[in-house]
């Protein structure tokens, strides 16, 4: 989650409408310890992309004519987000060891790419306190707004671009959100899918075989559930694992199930597929119903899921195939 503001917002369009005193700006700096014997810059957006040489010495210099916004900086191992502008002269300093604590910048126009290079070490602390998600709900409150008010805090009393300023503002609010959620997401999976809790359910849908299934007939056997679908990749790089698991298993108490969520139009996509690849186990179409994977909070697949035969769940967010860690878990069962 390192940086994940600013690689968020890289891409971004950011225009400022000050006059700019010319249509460059000079970029150079001294990097120790380098990692590659160029630095790329770019925006995807802007199709920018520059590729600077770096000299024996770590030393660098270009100059560029830009649109004004935020720009990655890649050193051949590790990023940074720079904010340019035409006009400005900055220059960077890096000691590649310690990146993130020595990334320093000078010169007329560095104060953006400054400000960025601070508040990222210190969403890094603030991501990095492994007893964030466990605090009490009053306390993780607290301390992600205290973070949000320092944060607001620095940034007015500095003297930045204001087109800068609003967009920074605007990703904090949105850092805010996205822990809140992940905070909810965890509580929630801590005490309404908890070990032993009985499992939500799917009801009457499509299996490929024929006809209809529901989880309920499937107590008194082990359910070892796979949310999927055609166009996910990572979920397809599982599946010669799955079937692999599926044959050590074969001859035990449990079920394998792969349920597609895949949207109507990829219907076809999800019969053709499970035909072509031969996948085994029980093959669901979920249809438009979310309410499974809604109240499993499955917010990205693929997503495994293991219950018991009482239909109770052993582990919402269980291994993945291809994990050691699941066969060391059905070992450790009396299927």
């Amino acid at each position: 989650m390192k940086k994940l503001i600013y690689a968020a917002i890289v891409s971004l369009a950011i225009v400022s409408c000050k006059k700019e005193s010319n249509d460059f700006v000079t970029f150079s700096g001294t990097i120790t310890n380098k990692n590659s014997d160029s630095v790329v810059i770019s925006n995807p957006q802007f199709k920018f992309n520059r590729v600077i040489k770096v000299d024996e010495n770590g030393m660098f210099k270009d100059t560029m004519n830009v649109k004004d916004g935020f720009y990655r900086l890649f050193d051949g191992k590790e990023y940074a987000t720079l904010y340019l502008q035409n006009g400005a002269d900055i220059n960077m300093t890096l000691d590649t060891e310690q990146f993130d604590e020595t990334i320093a910048f000078t010169g007329a126009g560095h104060e953006e790419s400054a400000f960025l290079a601070k508040a990222s070490l210190n969403q890094e602390a603030l991501f990095g306190d492994k007893e964030l998600m466990d605090l009490p709900e009053l306390d993780f409150k607290s301390k992600v707004s205290n973070f949000v008010d320092g944060f607001n805090k620095e940034i007015e009393g500095a003297n930045l671009d204001s087109t800068f300023v609003a967009n920074q503002k605007q990703s904090v609010l949105g850092l805010e959100k996205y822990l809140t959620k992940v905070y909810g997401d965890k509580q929630y999976m801590a005490t309404k899918l908890a070990k032993g809790m009985e499992s939500p359910k799917f009801v009457d849908y499509e299996n490929h075989k024929g006809g209809t299934m529901s989880l309920d007939d499937l107590k008194g056997k082990y359910v070892y559930i796979d949310m999927w679908a055609t166009w996910c990749q990572p979920c397809k790089n599982e599946i010669p694992f799955l079937k692999k698991v599926e044959e050590k298993y074969h001859d035990k108490n449990i079920e394998f199930v792969s349920i597609s969520v895949d949207r109507e139009k990829d219907y076809e996509t999800w019969k053709k597929m499970v035909t072509d690849m031969k996948l085994t186990g029980v093959q669901l179409y979920a249809k438009r119903d979310e309410a499974f994977s809604g109240a499993y909070r499955v917010n990205s697949i693929p997503r495994f899921i293991l219950l018991d035969p009482q239909g109770n769940i052993v582990d919402a967010n269980a291994p993945r195939p291809s994990s050691p860690q699941l066969t060391e878990l059905f070992d450790s069962l009396e299927m």
